[in-house]
């Protein structure tokens, strides 16, 4: 037992020195302070560089906002709910790889709308529109010291943005402050000369349509037929919003039945720069223009639902590492248990017989038969001899004597014990004696014997010590 009590002891000790390893190593790594070198640009995240209080302000404000945890395959799934605008928010834990990006691509060819806010986005994401190539460049390049929490150190020697123009994504923005690492957004013309080759023959083919076509006739007392109008074709070229005389800071251009947006720094969405000027208001006009379900990707930082739900749910913490290593304990106490470190013994032979079962099992075939008698008989042997050595006689003398004699050294009377001798043998020679009887009987025999102090000899007290 104290052998047991010292290997739980131990046990215990060394789950404990585990949890508080795992513990420690836990709460130093919740105190890494954000970087804009390696940012965390996830909703879940409430550092500087996270974009929480963005998400939480959407939520809470009404807006339909969710975290998409899944592949952008689903986005193309009917089933799925449907989504009208994706954003894709900084540089990500995990690439967005090329079937990734066609996904993406088909469901803004579609009607939906991207929004890629990030100082260099995927090339696989960045399609070109019609001849229009859209490109980013990076500023000052980011470094360690600089702490993105820190709104002097962010946004040192930079001025405010005003926009470009009136449009949709900048109403009710006066100017936006971005960091000093934002990048700049640049579009170029690819083969004017195939564009302007390509411009001719759909004019040519616009005219071929309507030649044949007899002009519509107007109704009697109607205005006059309108002429075909083409001006519901939309222009592939981008169209900046923001920018100042470095370049462009906001630009979106369409793909297919959608657009694509560019955001060329994340600082604006982040939990430290979304406060400042009219970041927020501009944060509001590009993912709620449309209307609609908002997704903010969160499959490539890592929160995908590809993974286990347990192990996902755990994440970040040091529950995942604890149980690792008491699965590995276990294993090692089993290993160590199932081999043999000394010479095979015998096993033990535990003898499991006891003179009191055949005891039992004759008192047990007895009263079922009924032979009290024989019970009886096999008590008042004993108990005649004991007395019989008590008065100093023989076995055989008449059991007047013997109760006399046991009398006369004695403080029992030798009547009451002659005629409970002469039951018993009345009872043994054949007269009907019930069970009730038969047990009185037994009992004044052992209350003799006790009186006289001849029942605990060496064979009653070992079996009674067996019996317990």
């Amino acid at each position: 037992m104290p052998q047991r009590i010292a290997i739980i002891l131990t046990v215990v000790l060394v789950l404990g020195v585990l949890i508080a390893i795992n513990a420690a190593s836990y709460e130093g790594e919740d105190e890494r302070q954000d970087t804009e070198l390696s940012p965390n640009r996830s909703t879940y995240h409430s550092g500087a560089t996270g974009t929480r209080a963005l998400y939480d302000f959407l939520s809470e404000s009404g807006y339909p906002v969710m975290r998409w945890r899944e592949v952008p395959a689903q986005l193309l799934a009917d089933t799925r709910q449907r989504v009208q605008t994706f954003v894709i928010v900084g540089d990500t834990v995990l690439s967005i790889d090329d079937d990734e990006a066609r996904s993406l691509l088909l469901w803004v060819e579609r009607g939906g709308r991207l929004v890629l806010v990030d100082r260099k986005p995927e090339d696989q994401i960045l399609t070109s529109s019609s001849h229009w190539v859209v490109a980013t460049e990076f500023g000052e390049f980011p470094s360690l010291t600089v702490n993105p929490g820190n709104v002097g150190e962010m946004t040192e020697n930079v001025k405010s943005i005003q926009p470009m123009q009136p449009t949709l994504l900048t109403h009710n923005v006066e100017s936006v402050m971005p960091s000093r690492f934002a990048a700049t957004i640049s579009f170029t013309i690819n083969n004017i000369k195939s564009q302007n080759q390509d411009q001719v023959a759909q004019s040519l083919q616009n005219n071929d349509e309507f030649k044949d076509e007899p002009p519509p006739t107007p109704e009697p007392g109607g205005p006059p037929a309108a002429a075909p109008d083409d001006s519901t074709q939309v222009s592939p070229a981008p169209v900046v919003h923001l920018g100042d005389s470095r370049g462009a800071l906001l630009v979106d251009y369409p793909h297919g039945n959608g657009r694509i947006v560019i955001l060329s720094d994340p600082y604006i969405f982040s939990n430290g720069g979304l406060s400042l000027r009219d970041n927020l208001q501009l944060a509001i006009n590009l993912l709620t223009n449309t209307g609609g379900l908002i997704a903010f990707d969160e499959y490539h930082h890592g929160k995908g639902t590809t993974r286990n739900a347990l192990i996902s749910y755990f994440s970040g913490t040091p529950i995942l590492p604890i149980l690792g290593q008491l699965v590995a304990l276990i294993l090692l106490i089993l290993w160590t248990r199932s081999r043999r470190f000394a010479r095979p013994l015998p096993l033990k032979q535990i003898d499991r017989r006891s003179s009191l079962e055949f005891v039992a099992s004759m008192a047990e075939l007895q009263q079922r038969a009924r032979a009290f008698d024989l019970a009886i008989e096999n008590v008042y042997s004993r108990t005649r001899r004991v007395l019989a050595r008590y008065a100093g006689m023989e076995y055989n003398s008449p059991r007047a004597e013997i109760a006399a004699g046991v009398a006369a050294r004695s403080s029992l009377e030798s009547r009451p014990l002659e005629v409970l001798m002469r039951q018993c043998e009345e009872a043994i020679n054949g007269a009907a004696v019930t069970e009730r009887q038969s047990i009185q009987l037994v009992k004044r025999l052992r209350d003799v014997e006790r009186a006289l102090g001849l029942r605990m000899r060496a064979r009653d007290a070992r079996q009674a010590t067996q019996k317990v």
